[in-house]
């Protein structure tokens, strides 16, 4: 009896120091989106995104402690569709594995990542405090329901024995990472694009103003990407772990360089430069597109993954300015075209249907986009959500922080130096 007691103990110990440093991890990744959109921003919008970078994370962590979390995950209630609603972060059940904190602390920096994806797709002239007032919504209501049917044993994730339709994500491709490109979309949509971003001449090319940043925050959100990727493992408890979770951390690295190689070679052979932006993008779609099954496939396996994910995602932000749907880091393609191409392949290494993959991505998807699209409008027929053109002209750092993020250069003029 006491050496069992000793083990579970243990066990316990282990999951925990698991899951928190896998959370830590993830949370790492904010900055990492903060940093690659700063960089691909032009300098008069950088002190803004970082703002909102900041305060999105903030928000997400108190409005999914305050109700989100208690509706996303629920004891008593299998195959479901409509949670009820509570407060609070659940305590620790009766023979749990680890603390109930701890699954809070690692599930709220997923929906901040979520959140961040909306960030990059808006930047340069939404307003930042309908961005933040939507951000309660997204955080406290839609996200939480969509993982609820999903990871909270509803009715898309719950196995078919339990009246489910056994939807698999491992991860969050589609939960996650398409779910905060649907609701990107709705807000880009109502938005529209930057000024003089499209003309009958065609797509105006508008530079980020720091790849340094970029390339820096493109190796944050590859770091972190272990910690989002093997600590949905959730359990660190003996050998089979152990395994899987190397298994996770090589395959989710697989998919990353192989998505950055295939984007190079595509840049190469269309453009007949390296373009640094789209490379970057290669890598994030990889990570993106194995994040739905990191665990069951090999490493050669994996690899192809990452490079389909950045084929689809290349091609992608091309036809998004195609039809003049204006997403300044690419995070609609990156992350929801990607997150749909992971979510399709689970069948190829794990047995569920197309099907069933096909119904779970139509389900979040109609309903993150539908209630993002509503949230967006009411908020454009209320408050607005977009900048001046005046704002946008001077750049939003001005109009919305009243802080420069580079005062010496911006806008051409030169400081007094002291």
């Amino acid at each position: 009896m006491e050496s069992t007691d000793l083990l579970s103990q243990t066990n316990y110990l282990f999951n925990t120091l698991f899951l928190l440093f896998s959370g830590a991890l993830v949370m790492w990744m904010a900055a990492g989106f903060a940093m690659l959109e700063a960089g691909l921003v032009r300098s008069k919008n950088t002190t803004e995104i970082l703002t909102k970078n900041i305060l999105l994370y903030a928000l997400a962590c108190i409005m999914y402690q305050i109700i989100g979390f208690d509706i996303m995950y629920q004891d008593n209630d299998t195959a479901g569709f409509f949670p009820s609603i509570g407060f609070g972060i659940n305590e620790t059940a009766e023979g749990a594995s680890q603390p109930g904190k701890v699954d809070f602390f690692f599930q709220v920096v997923f929906v901040a990542t979520a959140m961040s994806i909306v960030s990059g797709a808006v930047a340069e002239r939404m307003k930042l405090s309908s961005f933040l007032l939507f951000a309660v919504f997204l955080t406290a209501f839609i996200y939480p329901l969509e993982g609820y049917w999903t990871w909270g044993a509803g009715f898309l994730g719950a196995s078919t024995e339990d009246g489910g339709l056994g939807f698999s994500d491992f991860a969050g491709s589609a939960i996650v990472h398409m779910a905060g490109a649907m609701a990107a979309l709705a807000g880009v949509i109502l938005l529209g694009p930057r000024k003089g971003r499209y003309s009958e001449k065609g797509v105006k090319p508008v530079p980020g103003a720091n790849m340094p940043l970029v390339a820096l925050g493109t190796f944050i959100l590859w770091f972190g990407w272990l910690g989002f990727n093997g600590g949905s493992q959730l359990s660190f408890t003996g050998v089979a772990d152990a395994d899987a979770v190397a298994n996770i951390f090589v395959n989710t690295n697989a998919a990353a360089a192989a998505g950055a190689l295939l984007a190079y070679l595509l840049s190469l052979f269309i453009y007949g430069k390296a373009d640094l932006t789209l490379i970057v993008n290669g890598a994030l779609a990889g990570l993106v597109t194995i994040t739905a099954a990191p665990d069951s496939p090999t490493a050669s396996q994996a690899a192809m993954f990452g490079a389909l994910g950045a084929t689809c995602t290349f091609f992608a932000i091309k036809f998004f300015d195609q039809i003049k749907i204006d997403d300044p880091v690419g995070a609609i393609s990156v992350h929801g075209v990607a997150g749909i191409v992971g979510v399709l392949l689970v069948p190829v290494t794990k047995d569920v249907s197309v099907l069933t993959q096909l119904a779970g991505l139509g389900v979040i998807a109609a309903w993150v986009f539908s209630a993002s699209l509503l949230i967006w409008y009411l908020l454009k027929k209320t408050v607005g959500i977009r900048i001046s053109s005046q704002d946008e002209y001077i750049g939003a750092d001005i109009s919305e922080c009243g802080l420069e993020a580079y005062p010496e250069f911006i806008s051409g003029r030169t400081s007094n130096m002291l």
